[in-house]
């Protein structure tokens, strides 16, 4: 992905709420089942609350029983971008906003198909746009 946004962290918390920045910009964790999305069952694009950048779909939303909003996909492979962590002592797969590098979650390979992929997202990372209807004439 091009136009990478670079900000410093000042400029982060002067931007963002003080949860949104813990868990975004120093990779921290909601609590699980306290999530704004976690349970939501609206249909359009989860995007980055950092920067806007859209990362899943609505159709790729599925409830994994963990206490966070999880996705089987994300809604292009550019959209983000996947990194070793090892900050809880084991190998785990760190999901970022590929456009601001925002931490959003996890991904492990316990979901449905078509992937088997789970994408275990903070909601504070992700904001939501509604599918606007198709106008009708």
């Amino acid at each position: 992905m091009t136009d990478k946004i670079e900000k410093t962290d000042d400029e982060w918390r002067a931007e963002l709420t003080p949860e949104q920045f813990h868990v975004c910009r120093q990779a921290g964790t909601e609590r699980p089942f306290t999530g704004k999305y976690n349970d939501f069952k609206g249909v359009g694009t989860f995007t980055c609350s950092c920067c806007g950048n859209p990362l899943f779909d609505s159709e790729t939303k599925f409830n994994s029983g963990t206490g966070w909003p999880s996705f089987f996909a994300p809604l292009s492979k550019d959209a983000v971008e996947l990194r070793e962590d090892w900050a809880m002592f084991m190998k785990r797969t760190e999901v970022v906003c590929a456009k601001c590098d925002a931490h959003l979650g996890h991904v492990f390979p316990d979901g449905p198909a078509p992937t088997h992929q789970r994408f275990c997202m903070n909601s504070v990372s992700l904001d939501f746009v509604e599918k606007e209807e198709d106008a009708k004439e």
